[in-house]
């Protein structure tokens, strides 16, 4: 693999943005970072000038159902390697593979293709959105499928996963949520609460219990009053807990993404896409699961009720309307993108970083955020280096 020099950029670093800034790669790992113009390359190190483009941390999606016209959720290995190719070159360069609600037999055969992309370094893991969701707030999740939390339906799940399931949602509320939340924290998985109806007092168990996740903030869970504030500002009281934001300008306000950042801080804040099968395709009818939906004017919502039924987002997509309409610095922007996400998969210094050791995982933007290039493990995605 050929070492690689990328200069001439506003690098977004560690330590701060570096204006201009260079970057050099070696072996699929950055090794080198530092502001001004670099001594100059060894021979046979291909350099590419960014002429002020913004370097960044490839982006971290916790929370993604599927893309490009693939569910994550089917038992074909080759359409969950086409939902990953389809985020990877909108800027996604580690992710979750999110599966809804369905039966425990369905999530068990999607599990076991999930594993193996999981060994292969294809995917960081897999998030279980469901089956212990709250009926009242079930939103696009299959409601022949919920149940109440059950231990050994727990245990079935992670042992197919085989280490791969990294996140489990909750609702609080459920006869056994504490004690399944319990049970996946000491088997080291991430407890998250969502799709729920809790009241803020047993939100706040679930979050004594060991939660640190709060699923999609605000959608899919009881809004905040006054006389009773729910699970949104138990996660945003509580300073352990991350909070994942849609932001694709239909889930939610720009005027919350911005109170929450403010609040919370960009290091508590994950933006996600929750992107379903539908992401960059037409509008028109589809399946997310074994519910029917349709996507008009790229929303996505149930054809019986009209729930929102995830996003058609991109992770380059929610950095472009975080910095562009929501108004977050670049900085700010990339830490709730790639480093906060990053950090609660406990890769943080490996990725949503640039830094030495960090590996070569980079996203190359221009003036307003759009995307010009990816690159994972120094290795620029479908051969597109940015233009010299």
């Amino acid at each position: 693999m050929t070492a690689i020099l990328l200069t001439g950029a506003r690098v977004v670093a560690a330590n701060g943005v570096l204006d201009p800034g260079w970057v050099r790669i070696d072996k699929g790992r950055i090794v080198a970072v530092a502001a001004g113009d670099p001594v100059p390359a060894p021979r046979g190190q291909t350099v590419v000038h960014l002429h002020r483009q913004w370097l960044l941390p490839g982006l971290v999606d916790i929370h993604v159902h599927g893309g490009g016209g693939n569910s994550f959720a089917s038992s074909d290995p080759d359409e969950a390697i086409a939902a990953v190719g389809f985020h990877r070159r909108n800027g996604t360069t580690r992710m979750l593979a999110s599966l809804a609600t369905a039966s425990l037999a369905d999530l068990s055969r999607s599990l076991a293709v999930l594993a193996e992309l999981t060994d292969d370094g294809l995917l960081a893991g897999v998030h279980l959105e469901g089956p212990f969701l709250a009926s009242s707030r079930c939103g696009a999740q299959d409601p022949r499928h919920l149940q109440r939390p059950d231990e050994d339906a727990l245990v079935g799940l992670l042992r197919t996963g085989r280490g791969a399931v990294r996140v489990v949602t909750v609702a609080p509320e459920l006869p056994g949520a504490l004690q399944l939340i319990r049970r996946a924290v000491d088997a080291g998985v991430i407890a998250a609460f969502g799709h729920t109806d809790a009241t803020y007092e047993q939100t706040m168990a679930a979050i004594d219990a060991g939660a640190t996740v709060a699923t999609h903030l605000f959608n899919g869970m009881r809004p905040i009053h006054h006389r009773e504030p729910g699970p949104v500002l138990a996660a945003l009281c509580r300073p352990e807990v991350i909070c994942e934001l849609i932001a694709d300008g239909v889930h939610l306000h720009e005027a919350v993404i911005a109170h929450v950042v403010r609040s919370a801080g960009p290091h508590r804040v994950a933006l996600i896409t929750d992107a379903i099968l539908a992401a960059g395709m037409p509008d028109g009818a589809y399946r997310f699961g074994a519910l029917d939906i349709e996507v008009e004017a790229g929303v996505a919502r149930l054809t019986d009720g009209g729930s929102l039924a995830g996003s058609t987002l991109t992770a380059g997509g929610a950095l472009r309307r975080a910095v562009n309409e929501i108004g977050l610095s670049v900085e700010d922007a990339v830490q709730a993108a790639a480093s906060t996400p990053a950090a609660l998969l406990g890769v943080q210094g490996r990725a949503g970083v640039i830094s030495p050791g960090a590996d070569a995982d980079l996203i190359v933007c221009g003036d307003n955020m759009e995307l010009a290039a990816v690159m994972v493990h120094g290795t620029w995605v479908d051969g597109a280096a940015p233009r010299p």
